[in-house]
């Protein structure tokens, strides 16, 4: 018994032919790219370079040697806060400096310490302004919590920014303290 399934069901017949679908140009065809370039009018914007430098964290402005670090544990102020322990001392430099660390003891994995790390670098690159209300520059070591892992960056950056104004009121006292002794001195 065969079957006339295919003769019933399956068209013979040949589709028309479809015209070229692209309309060619003086200039080519200009919805797409022949190369692995777009063309010049429609090429991504430059990259704004001093403006966006107003955002990075210069050299400079870091701690990068372990003496560094030490000195300012063993010789600094600490300030505890829910997502940060924070270590102060004057510094020598024209700039505050900070030194950031994430243990593995205290917050795990390395992915983990870097989110932290990168957390609590952008929390300090964003509080320039309340950096510059404290009239003294000083060099910060900002050890994470394993806390600062559940959040975003605004929660440690209001902390951040507390710590940074109870910081600027105490300079502010020492240093009204320190005229005053002046003026009982000179009387």
């Amino acid at each position: 018994m065969e079957s006339n399934y295919a003769a019933k069901n399956i068209s013979t017949k040949q589709p028309p032919t479809r015209e070229e679908a692209r309309l060619q140009s003086e200039n080519g065809d200009q919805e797409r790219p022949r190369s692995d370039q777009a063309p010049p009018g429609k090429r991504t914007q430059a990259i704004n370079g001093p403006a966006l430098l107003e955002f990075s964290l210069p050299k400079e402005a870091r701690l990068r040697k372990r003496a560094e670090f030490l000195r300012v544990y063993e010789a600094g102020k600490r300030f505890d806060g829910r997502f940060m322990t924070v270590f102060i001392l004057p510094g020598e430099a024209d700039l505050h400096r900070v030194g950031i660390t994430a243990t593995k003891k205290g917050i795990g994995k390395a992915h983990d310490r870097n989110r932290a790390k990168r957390l609590l670098r952008e929390t300090f690159r964003l509080s320039k302004t309340e950096l510059k209300e404290i009239p003294v520059n000083l060099d910060w070591v900002l050890n994470a919590k394993r806390s600062i892992l559940e959040t975003r960056l605004a929660e440690p950056l209001e902390e951040f920014k507390k710590i940074a104004a109870k910081i600027a009121r105490s300079e502010e006292l020492l240093a009204t303290e320190n005229t005053e002794t002046q003026r009982v001195e000179s009387q």
